[in-house]
């Protein structure tokens, strides 16, 4: 098959390899997905370029999330399964070979039922942005009549959070940095976006609260602390998920405490599988009741320019989910 790899971390131009591979054979409880799409998530540029961790493994095909269809599974599971069309998560997480490529192998839960009406460019935008921000939303009970707060609400997660609160039946306030990112939140569903740049978005988010935010979607606990204590309700629920540039920071904690806030770190590739299968299940509720739901792909690159998507995703002006092209696109059904 052909794929892409790095034996080394380092910049995309220098480390990322596209070549011939053996083609993998599912292992007993896998699936085998011939993919016709693969995400590139942030965390997938920093795996690569030795931000996150040191190497894993001697060789790493990258990318975690993707969609296809499975060609093959192994021995325990059920053959029917040969020719759905699937999104798959956690390619490339306590793994070596992720999703950048023609196949993958993979634990057959790790790969949940694609609607028809979803392209394999679409399907692959799913995987751990949605789940994570279905279990920042939804991990600790229903939001339903909650005021609900995403920060970067133009990122894959915040947009996926805002499409998912809304269902959920909570209003959502949201805040991004740019016109195009305002709107892109506001397409979304935001109830209110405010510029969080702005030397008044404090003032904008505490008048649009009322009476305080009851969860809160965070893309950055050290950055937007300020923000988030200055709307929060008593009582909140404050779920971050990622780290900006400044990873450490003095939390004022006697505001948290006198505020009875809840303050959550979320690893999605630390949750109990039980919980992700929550997860992978609600989410999959949703595409069944959102057909019109919105996935944004930015770009999509061929797969020999994997090291292009990674740069366009390090580059930070993207809109959307930067997708590589695995090959052919799988057969619709």
């Amino acid at each position: 098959m052909r794929a892409v790899w790095y034996e080394q971390q380092g910049a995309a131009h220098d480390v990322l390899h596209c070549g011939q591979m053996p083609t993998p054979v599912p292992a007993p409880g896998e699936v085998r997905v011939r993919l016709g799409a693969s995400a590139v998530n942030p965390a997938d540029a920093n795996r690569r370029a030795g931000r996150l961790h040191l190497m894993e493994y001697p060789r790493i095909i990258p990318n975690s999330d993707g969609a296809g269809v499975i060609d093959a599974v192994g021995p325990g599971v059920n053959a029917a399964r040969v020719g759905q069309r699937v999104w798959i998560c956690f390619g490339q997480r306590s793994r070596p070979f992720g999703t950048a490529a023609e196949f993958i192998c993979l634990a057959e839960d790790l790969a949940c039922e694609l609607p028809a009406h979803l392209s394999d460019e679409e399907g692959a935008c799913l995987g751990i942005p949605c789940l994570t921000a279905y279990c920042a939303l939804f991990g600790q009970g229903a939001i339903e009549g909650a005021t609900v707060l995403v920060t970067g609400g133009a990122g894959a997660v915040g947009h996926y959070a805002i499409q998912l609160a809304k269902w959920g039946g909570a209003r959502v306030i949201a805040t991004a940095s740019s016109r195009a990112k305002l709107a892109h939140a506001t397409r979304a569903g935001a109830d209110v976006v405010i510029d969080y740049t702005a030397p008044n978005a404090l003032e904008q988010l505490r008048d649009a609260a009322c009476s305080g935010v009851q969860r809160i979607v965070d893309v950055d606990a050290v950055a937007n602390t300020d923000l988030v204590l200055g709307a929060a309700a008593e009582g909140a629920t404050w779920v971050t998920y990622a780290i900006g540039a400044q990873a450490t920071a003095a939390l004022p904690m006697a505001r948290i405490i006198r505020g009875n806030l809840r303050l959550q770190g979320l690893y999605l590739s630390g949750l109990h599988p039980s919980r992700r299968h929550e997860a992978q299940s609600g989410v999959c509720r949703w595409l069944a009741d959102r057909p019109n739901a919105i996935h944004t792909v930015d770009s999509v690159h061929p797969l020999h320019e994997t090291a292009r998507a990674h740069q366009a995703v390090e580059a930070g002006t993207k809109v959307g989910t930067v997708v590589v092209s695995c090959g052919d696109a799988a057969p619709r059904h």
